[in-house]
C-alpha cells in the first residue's frame, strides 16, 4: 500500500473518531461533572501519551527541557486542556450537541482574527468576507434559525464557546513558536493541565470517583479526543506528501458528528443547524485558500 493511501487512511480514521466526540461528550454529562470530565479524560490521555513516550523510550525528552520550556508548558497546559475544555465541556452541557459540536469549529476565524495584531498580519476584504460567512453561520446556529429576532437561547453557552475559541487560537499561536516535538511537549502540557484541574476540584470541593458511565465517558474522550486520535492524525500528516488534501478531510468531521448526534444523542438535526455549519466550513475554506494563494505569490515573488 503506498503512502499516499495509508495518509488518506489514517486520517479518515481519525476524522472518524472525531466524529463521535460531540455525542461522547453530551452523553458523558449525563453522568458526570464537566469539571471531573476534564480531569478524568486528560488524565487518561496523559496516561496514553506516557506509555507511548515509554515504548518508544523518549520519557527523558519530555523532562531534558530548559527552564523557559518549562514556563511555555505550564502556561499552555493552562490553556489546553484546563481553561479550554473547562468552557467548552460547560458550553456542551448548555446547549444541544449539534449546536455545541457545530459553534466548535469557528476556531480557525479566530485564529485568523488573533493573527492580525498578533503576527502582524495585514486582512484584505477577501478574508473579511470569509469570516462574515462563518460567522453568519454562527448566528444561525445560535438563534436557532430566528436571525431576524436576534434572539440567543442559549446566550452564555454561546459565549462559552466563543472564548474556548479564543483561548484554542491563542494556544495555537503561543504553540507554534515553540519548536520542541510534539507528542513529548504535549504530554508535559497535559501534566501542567491535569495538576490545574486537581487543584481547582480539591479546593472546589468537588473531587470524586465517578461512577461506571462517567469513567466510561471519560476513556473514551481521553483516548479518541485527547490522545490516540491526535497521534494517528500526526502519523497521517507524516506519510502525506500533500499534508493540505489530508488536513481537508477534518472538514467532513462536523457532517458525520451530527449523524451520530441524531442516531446516538436522539437528537433531531434542525434546518439551521445544518445552513450554519456549511456557511462555517465554507468561511474557513475561502479563508484558507486565500492564505495559500498568498503564500504562493510571497514564493514568487522571492523567487524573481
Amino acid at each position: 500500500m503506498k503512502n499516499q493511501t495509508k495518509a488518506y487512511l489514517l486520517a479518515l480514521l481519525a476524522v472518524l473518531f472525531w466524529s463521535t466526540i460531540a455525542s461522547a461528550l453530551k452523553i458523558s454529562l449525563r453522568y458526570i461533572s464537566f469539571e471531573l470530565l476534564l480531569f478524568y479524560s486528560a488524565t487518561i490521555a496523559t496516561v496514553f501519551l506516557f506509555s507511548l513516550l515509554a515504548l518508544q523510550n523518549r520519557l527523558k525528552e519530555a523532562f531534558r527541557i530548559t527552564r523557559k520550556e518549562y514556563i511555555r508548558s505550564a502556561v499552555l497546559g493552562f490553556l489546553n486542556p484546563f481553561i479550554y475544555y473547562m468552557g467548552l465541556l460547560k458550553a456542551y452541557d448548555m446547549l444541544r450537541a449539534q449546536e455545541a459540536g457545530t459553534l466548535n469549529y469557528i476556531w480557525p476565524l479566530i485564529l485568523a482574527l488573533l493573527s492580525i495584531p498578533v503576527l502582524k498580519q495585514k486582512i484584505p476584504w477577501q478574508s473579511i468576507f470569509a469570516i462574515l460567512i462563518s460567522f453568519s453561520g454562527l448566528v444561525i446556529i445560535s438563534t436557532r434559525g430566528r436571525v431576524l429576532e436576534m434572539r440567543f437561547e442559549e446566550p452564555l453557552g454561546v459565549a462559552l464557546i466563543l472564548i474556548s475559541a479564543v483561548i484554542w487560537a491563542s494556544y495555537w499561536l503561543i504553540n507554534m513558536k515553540d519548536k520542541r516535538e510534539v507528542i513529548p511537549k504535549l504530554f508535559l502540557n497535559f501534566l501542567f493541565g491535569i495538576a490545574y484541574a486537581f487543584v481547582y476540584l480539591t479546593i472546589s470541593g468537588k473531587l470524586a470517583l465517578p461512577n461506571e458511565s462517567g469513567l466510561l465517558g471519560s476513556l473514551w474522550v481521553g483516548i479518541f479526543e485527547l490522545g490516540l486520535t491526535f497521534v494517528i492524525w500526526l502519523r497521517a500528516l507524516g506519510l502525506s506528501s500533500n499534508t493540505a488534501k489530508v488536513s481537508q478531510l477534518v472538514y467532513l468531521s462536523p457532517f458525520i458528528s451530527l449523524f451520530f448526534i441524531q442516531f446516538i444523542v436522539k437528537e433531531t438535526i434542525v434546518l439551521p443547524t445544518i445552513i450554519g455549519l456549511i456557511l462555517i466550513i465554507a468561511g474557513i475554506m475561502l479563508q484558507q485558500y486565500l492564505d495559500q494563494r498568498e503564500r504562493k505569490a510571497s514564493r514568487l515573488s522571492r523567487k524573481y
